[in-house]
């Protein structure tokens, strides 16, 4: 059996992973990869692999990290299944669709720009047609349901906690050409214990050979509980100062959490009744997705619906669809809540928001997610005092608050304490999806406490297994 790491292999993006067993070509996630401009449209056109020669994909979560890839995998000659559970298909449906409208307007924007210095034109990694019929090749299947997928091959998903129908991967294998029988896990992205609205990460009590996450592994998150309060606190103080608050939001899983958090805290008196606003149509459109998986809910959602409550919608609670709505927000005076997207602040309607409140000490721009390096999110997070927004620089003179607690993945502390589960030894342990630092630290830890033997491949590393 082979194994190579064509994708999150010491950084966080383009989860990719090929394994090679029984005359089968199996990939693990195909994610799109995210960083600059020219570096990210290369390595997304150009696979290092046959694409038409993949037999099946196995799919993690519809994040574009894991799942992004999909339709430039189809668009290169890939005609087999995609197998994931319902959740991640319908998230996926609406999340590629996007992705593909993106590269198309990336291409547009690239190509006027370049026909005035005479560069030749480029085409789009993708486009919304090849997002739409890749879809064709999705297939589901449910948590704790094994099902034999290839020759020797069987995959079982269970509840990764990460995302609204995340898994982490269990594949038994029968490796004809060594004469064995082994289990490969793949974590996928691990969630937090906590998080809400969906379950807690199942854990996995065996493993031979273990791909295992390490984007947190180096760092520890504040308490999901503790930010609750601060967010309390926060929309608190800008309503007395007469302020609004924009919080630019990723707009799957982000931007739902943030809504069912106000709307408990606005239910149960502990902020004033300020008018909420989410204002992204692909967040609108995965609220949808999301209405329609409460088999991926927690207890305390389950619960909070049995009392007869929408999670996501209540009185005063708009999501704001058409580009007319949107612009009318930028002329309110009176305070107010505004979630949009991008969740870094690099493009889309949050642009807008920021560029009309940014400059105003009493509006409070509120971060509650990573932001990458370059970014202008992550320019605010780190204080700089004067920032360019949609081509015009503005004096940031608003509050800048950030949330850390609401992350989506298991910090340093979680990491371990769900491989601790694993009372089978893996015979060996590949840590992906983290930084170089933060994979490091990780594999220091598991080598340490467990006498793991763990490896952090680098891009493109074949291992024979």
């Amino acid at each position: 059996m082979k194994l190579t790491f064509h994708g999150a292999a010491r950084t966080v993006t383009g989860s990719k992973h090929l394994i090679q067993v029984n005359g089968v070509k199996l990939l693990l996630d195909c994610g799109m990869f995210q960083g600059k401009r020219a570096e990210a449209y290369d390595e997304n056109l150009n696979f290092k692999f046959d694409a038409a020669q993949i037999d099946l994909v196995v799919l993690s979560h519809a994040h574009i990290d894991h799942s992004g890839s999909l339709p430039g995998l189809y668009k290169a000659g890939f005609r087999g299944d995609i197998i994931c559970t319902p959740a991640t298909r319908d998230l996926c449906a609406a999340m590629l669709s996007d992705s593909g409208f993106i590269q198309e307007k990336d291409v547009e924007f690239i190509n006027k720009r370049g026909r005035k210095h005479g560069d030749p034109p480029v085409e789009p990694i993708y486009t919304q047609k090849d997002a739409l019929e890749v879809m064709a090749y999705f297939t589901t299947q449910s948590y704790y349901r094994a099902r034999t997928i290839a020759p020797g091959v069987t995959l079982t998903y269970v509840d990764a906690g990460h995302m609204l129908g995340s898994a982490s991967v269990i594949l038994d294998i029968e490796d004809r050409a060594a004469g064995r029988d082994l289990r490969l896990v793949f974590s996928g992205d691990i969630g937090r214990r906590g998080i809400p609205i969906i379950r807690d990460p199942d854990t996995i009590d065996s493993a031979d050979i273990l791909i295992m996450e390490s984007t947190y592994g180096d760092r520890f998150h504040e308490d999901v509980d503790d930010s609750l309060r601060r967010l309390e606190t926060i929309v608190v103080e800008t309503y007395r100062r007469g302020g609004s608050i924009v919080m630019p939001a990723f707009a799957v899983g982000r931007t739902q959490q943030l809504v069912y958090m106000l709307h408990q805290l606005w239910r149960s008196g502990d902020i004033p009744p300020m008018p909420i606003f989410v204002d992204s149509p692909l967040a609108v459109n995965i609220t949808s997705v999301f209405e329609l998986h409460p088999e991926c809910y927690d207890a305390e959602t389950r619960e909070f619906i049995g009392r007869e409550y929408d999670p996501f919608g209540f009185q005063h609670l708009t999501y704001v669809r058409s580009v007319e709505d949107s612009k009318r927000l930028n002329f309110r005076r009176e305070p107010c809540i505004i979630v949009s997207a991008s969740g870094m602040a690099e493009f889309g309607r949050v642009l807008h928001h920021l560029a009309h409140r940014i400059d105003n000490p009493a509006n409070t721009v509120l971060i509650t997610g990573w932001q990458a390096p370059n970014t202008l999110g992550r320019r605010l997070v780190d204080g700089e005092e004067r920032v360019r927004i949609l081509g015009d620089e503005y004096r940031v003179q608003a509050q800048v608050e950030v949330i850390n607690g609401f992350s989506g993945h298991a910090d340093k502390e979680e990491l371990l304490e769900w491989a601790s589960a694993i009372q089978k030894k893996p015979q060996r342990v590949f840590l992906v999806h983290g930084e170089e630092a933060a994979a490091a630290a990780l594999q220091a830890a598991l080598r340490s406490e467990y006498g793991w033997t763990v490896d952090v491949p680098e891009k493109g590393q074949m291992f024979q297994l």
